[in-house]
Parts: structure tokens; sequence; C-alpha cells
């Protein structure tokens, strides 16, 4: 029965974006911008075929700002009013919900993904909408949020889908800078849960501090998050060297920038020497990324992995074909300022563009490799 409402779901989701897509696939390309879309392809490469009892897909989305427009006294979310800068209506509200929808329900495929971070969430009520009472209300997802101390009041958030990830723990962990003791972030959230009964994941969501003020003057305050994330990761590996850790968000750097090399001690697959060592797939990805910036596209948005997914000799591992940027053309738009394309984004400036986000999603799947 979940298996037909799910399908059920994703084909009247799916029919909406189709449309759009193979409008936008005759003028848009790729992330690169050269790749052209052709097929049946969202774009090529992307396998939306179903992943049974034996596989699970993960994604990680920077949403870009899913705030609702009741007023909470305790965070700075006043542009997020009715009476606001933005004019954030409901109207508003419930486009940006059933856009996130439709992006969620296209990373899928034929099925929709199993686990989704997100980072980018106002609160417990916007995820509580998004599952109950958006394009995904009938899909059965849960999810799994702490309350972060961040002014804005942006948080991460975990989606699962209870029949193939089932929850056991979760704990927030708090960044205290120490030279800088009145700041104050995002939490890192820790889910470990079983994949289809069998195997326990770690599951990290992150949304580290943002560049703005400068890349070198904000730098300390990323270091201090890998920092932070490599403790509790080696936390896991002392008790097991073999845990299966998945590492997800927006990082806010590239894979060779010191937060990622020198404080989570995330190394490109080839770098590796330690059991100990991280694998950062982003590192594999050789051009394009998930967010632009002027003319350049950066690729700030990652999956980190220990050792017991990369090197799994049983049980789930990381599918062989790795980390992907979802790029469907739906998600672009042409970038009149500079070469290309960029993001369908929510807003332009303060101009509302009735987009998607300001990033592109990321994905990849876990596959059983003790499966015959």
């Amino acid at each position: 029965m979940y298996r037909n409402l799910t399908w059920s779901l994703f084909l009247a989701v799916s029919l909406f974006i189709q449309a759009e897509g193979q409008k936008s696939a005759r003028s848009h390309r790729s992330k690169a911008d050269t790749a052209e879309v052709s097929g049946p392809e969202w774009f090529p490469g992307f396998d939306d075929s179903p992943r049974g009892r034996n596989a699970l897909r993960v994604m990680f989305y920077n949403v870009e700002n899913l705030f609702d427009n009741l007023d909470d006294p305790g965070k700075n979310d006043e542009e997020y009013l009715p009476g606001g800068i933005r004019n954030w209506s409901d109207g508003r509200y419930w486009a940006k919900q059933n856009a996130i929808a439709r992006v969620i329900a296209a990373v899928g495929g034929w099925e929709l993904p199993e686990i989704v971070g997100l980072c980018e969430v106002e609160n417990r009520k916007v995820l509580t909408d998004l599952v109950t009472r958006s394009a995904l209300q009938r899909a059965g997802y849960d999810f799994i949020h702490e309350e972060s101390p961040d002014m804005r009041g942006v948080d991460v958030a975990l989606l699962y889908r209870p029949e193939k990830f089932r929850p056991f723990h979760h704990k927030a962990l708090r960044l205290r800078f120490p030279f800088d003791t009145a700041a104050k972030t995002r939490d890192i959230l820790l889910v470990s849960g079983k994949i289809l009964n069998q195997d326990t994941l770690h599951v990290f969501v992150n949304h580290w501090p943002s560049k703005f003020g400068g890349a070198k003057e904000t730098e300390p305050r990323r270091l201090f998050a890998g920092q932070t994330l490599r403790k509790a990761c080696d936390s896991l590996l002392k008790a097991n060297p073999s845990a299966k850790i998945l590492i997800m968000g927006d990082l806010n750097d590239e894979h060779f920038e010191p937060s990622l090399r020198e404080g989570l001690r995330a190394l490109p697959p080839e770098e590796v020497t330690k059991p100990s060592d991280l694998y950062s797939l982003g590192a594999l990805i050789k051009e394009g990324g998930t967010h632009k910036f002027q003319q350049y596209w950066h690729l700030i948005d990652h999956f980190i992995v220990s050792g017991g997914l990369f090197r799994a000799a049983s049980g789930f591992g990381i599918h062989p074909s790795g980390m992907h940027i979802f790029e469907a053309p739906f998600l672009l738009v042409r970038d009149e300022n500079n070469l290309g394309f960029k993001p369908n984004r929510t807003f332009e400036g303060m101009r509302y563009n009735g987009g998607f986000a300001d990033h592109l999603p990321i994905y990849l799947d876990l596959v059983n490799t003790s499966a015959p």
C-alpha cells in the first residue's frame, strides 16, 4: 500500500516537473553550461530507477530560507513576515513549500529519497508543514530537528522514510567558539539509525558559518566547526573502527580548504592513508558546483564518508558512481550578468522570483554490497 501511495504521489508531482523540465531542456544547459539535456533523463547520468530493498538514496539540499510567516520574538525573522520587506505571504510560503517538495520528489526518481538532509529551515513548524501539508503529505516522511541558537533562526534537519531508515539516537552538537563566545550559529545534527534493519548508519547534517564578512576573517569559525565534527567522528570510530559515517551539508568551503583538510581531516580518496581518515567525495567532481557566485560555480555542499562506507566489505556502502549534483534544467535560469546559467532562486535580491533555492541539491546512493 505504501509503495502505491509513494508512486502515485511521485507521478502526480513529476508530471508538473516533467512539463517544465521538457520546456526548459530545449534552452538550458547543465551546471557546467556545456552538457545538453536529451532523452527521457533529467540530465545525462541521472538514474531514476527504483531502488527496492538493496539500495537507498541520500540527498542534501540548502533550501534557502524556508521561513514561516509568523513572528518569532527571539529570532531576526522580520523580513519573512507578511508586513516585512519580502512581503512573505501565505501564498509565497506555500509556493516555497511545494517547490521544495517537488525537488525532493524529482531527486528520488521513481522512488522518493530515503534520507534527506536540509539546511536553512526555520523551525519545527515548517518541517511539519513540508511533510504533512505540501505535495509530500502522503509520502510518509518523518523528521528530526533541534532548535539551534542561530540568531536568524535557520536550522538543519533530517527527513527520513521509516520503512528504510529507522533512527534510534540523535544529538545536536553546539558550536561554541572559544575566540568569540558571543557568536551563535547552527548546530551540527547527529542522527544514528538502522538501514533496513541491518547496518547502523551515523549521519551528520551540517551548515557551517558563512563567509559573510570575509573569507579569511570567518575562516576560524569553519575550522572550529570541522574540528568539532572531527571529535564526534573520532568518538564513533574509537568505539567501532568500521563505523559507517555519512557527513552531509553546506560547509561554505570547498574540499581543498583548511576547514575540511585540516579541521575535519577529510581528504580526496587518493590521499587517504589512515583507517581513521575521511573520504571527501566532492573532490572527485572535477567541474561545476552547487552554488554560483558571480561567474564562478563553487562546490560547497558535500558528502564525506568514513572508510566503513567507502570500502564496505559487507552490508551497505556507497555506490561506485559516488556523489552527484542534481542539475535538472528546471532548477536553472539564464544568468543575464554572467555566462551560462545559475540557480533558479526564490528571490533575486529583494525581487520575488518564485524559484527554488540558491543552491543545487546533491545526492548519492547507498547499496547493499552483500546482495546477490
